[in-house]
């Protein structure tokens, strides 16, 4: 191995042209990541973003080295670790557990969609991350990045002083900290966009149907996707690409007709000339000065690499209310947990509240008010409360969307941070976040671009101009 590679901020080209070139070895690289989990991750500022490491990382790689000398590359991602979320099945040695005690001891039958794209393409699957617990769908005032089973994750830009971001905090702070080159978190309203944002990171929540939701511990169908999370918006195209597919098991990913398996041809530098971006007023109320600024800040950097802002497009930030997740966590959680072995002590929903309670000392630091409502649903979809609530969710959604950004010719609207989940969520549309900047204390920021159903590649181009005319992003100082 060379003493030139560096292994903080790399990307996945320049590691696959070191291993090329032959100064280093998947094999090495894993140990380097290794190596950084184990001096950052419980010691020095103690991340803690790590949950499990696989036990078999350092065998794959060295497996995927001899197939790379025999028959040569599988494609960009062979032999590149990555980390994915504690709510993603793997068939292996590693636990599925959303990051609570209950599934303390649960191990999956067979790996997820996404864990099996990851490993057709090469990847080595290095580890699972923490999480906010049940993916920050467990109780109210819950901080990000908590969970009963791993602690508290911490953002590495302000460890215990900067949020850190939810639910796929893990995900998010192990990637900035450089433990791995990406990482997989899941989104069903933010949770992929929050953290991003929050630590300094390119996260795409993608449409949903153009990523497979099986074998990923649900919250709602309706709104579940995972998405990659990474250091730049290479990265994350080289990773989205490889994880989508037609999945037979997940009706969804039938509605991607147009698939594209590979958004690297979407990389350009010039994506901005000549683009259109709204900016909705309504959405920057919560933002502080810092953040204001910053936010201006990059309203005049996209004008400056050619693009057209259409300024205070109306777009409501206040939703309807809407019951349509507790109605789907209940019924999605007891279908996964109903495949639970028969003498599993835990396979419904009820089960996981009642093991809550029986050890509250050590699960229940939090409460669990978000369960014990979703409990009180029937659990059938059948309900006429449910059935409103996800129609009118989607008219609104879909409707508002697709109104202001036909009506003035956008190519996407622009939010803060991740402000704009909530509306893209439920209208199951996508985005990217892209690194916008630093407050004077440190803190992390992020713009995030939204569009319509499947238009990753469109924001993945305008994220790629964005990033590359500014080149925001600076590593956390451990």
């Amino acid at each position: 191995m060379t003493n030139s590679f560096q292994l903080n901020e790399t990307t996945i080209t320049k590691i696959q042209q070191t291993i090329e070139s032959g100064d280093l070895t998947s094999l090495e690289l894993t140990t380097m990541y290794l190596k950084q989990i184990a001096a950052y991750n419980s010691k020095g500022p103690n991340i803690n973003a790590v949950i499990e490491v696989n036990p078999d990382a350092l065998h794959i790689a060295e497996a995927l080295d001899a197939e790379r000398s025999k028959s040569g590359s599988r494609g960009p991602l062979h032999g590149i670790p990555i980390l994915i979320k504690d709510n993603i099945d793997s068939g292996d040695k590693m636990h599925t557990s959303a990051g609570s005690l209950a599934l303390d001891n649960h191990y999956a039958r067979e790996d997820a969609f996404v864990t099996k794209q990851l490993r057709k393409a090469g990847a080595v699957i290095l580890g699972k991350t923490n999480l906010t617990e049940w993916a920050n769908f467990m109780t109210e005032g819950m901080p990000n990045g908590y969970s009963s089973r791993g602690g508290q994750v911490l953002n590495p830009y302000g460890p215990g002083s900067c949020d850190v971001g939810g639910s796929s905090s893990g995900s998010g702070a192990g990637v900035a900290a450089n433990f791995a080159v990406g990482a997989i978190g899941t989104e069903t309203d933010g949770s992929i966009l929050s953290p991003s944002s929050s630590n300094s990171l390119v996260g795409i929540k993608p449409t949903v149907g153009l990523v497979s939701r099986t074998g990923i511990i649900p919250i709602a169908h309706s709104q579940d996707t995972a998405g990659p999370m990474t250091r730049s918006v290479a990265d994350a195209a080289i990773i989205l690409g490889a994880i989508t597919g037609l999945d037979q098991t997940d009706v969804a990913t039938r509605t991607n007709t147009d698939r594209i398996t590979d958004y690297t041809p979407f990389l350009n530098k010039a994506g901005l000339a000549n683009a259109k971006i709204g900016v909705p007023a309504s959405y920057l109320n919560e933002l502080d000065d810092p953040e204001l600024a910053l936010f201006n800040h990059a309203i005049k950097d996209l004008e400056k690499l050619g693009a057209t802002i259409v300024d205070s497009i109306d777009l409501p930030s206040d939703l309807p209310d809407s019951s349509v997740l507790y109605h789907e966590f209940k019924n999605g959680i007891n279908a996964y947990l109903g495949r639970f072995p028969a003498n599993s002590t835990v396979r419904t929903l009820r089960d996981v509240i009642n093991f809550n309670q029986t050890n509250a000392n050590e699960a229940l630091e939090y409460g669990q008010t978000t369960l014990i409502k979703s409990e009180t649903k029937d659990g059938t979809l059948a309900d006429d409360e449910y059935i409103m609530d996800r129609l009118t969710d989607l008219s609104f959604s879909r409707e508002k969307l697709q109104e202001v950004i036909r009506e003035h010719k956008l190519d996407a609207i622009l939010f803060p941070n991740y402000y704009g989940s909530s509306i893209a969520a439920k209208a199951g549309y996508p985005s990217i976040t892209v690194p916008a900047g630093y407050t004077s204390s440190g803190k992390p920021v992020g713009v995030t671009f939204t569009g319509l159903a499947f238009s990753e590649a469109k924001l993945i181009e305008l994220a790629y101009a964005y990033e590359q005319g500014t080149h925001h992003r600076k590593p956390p100082e451990l």
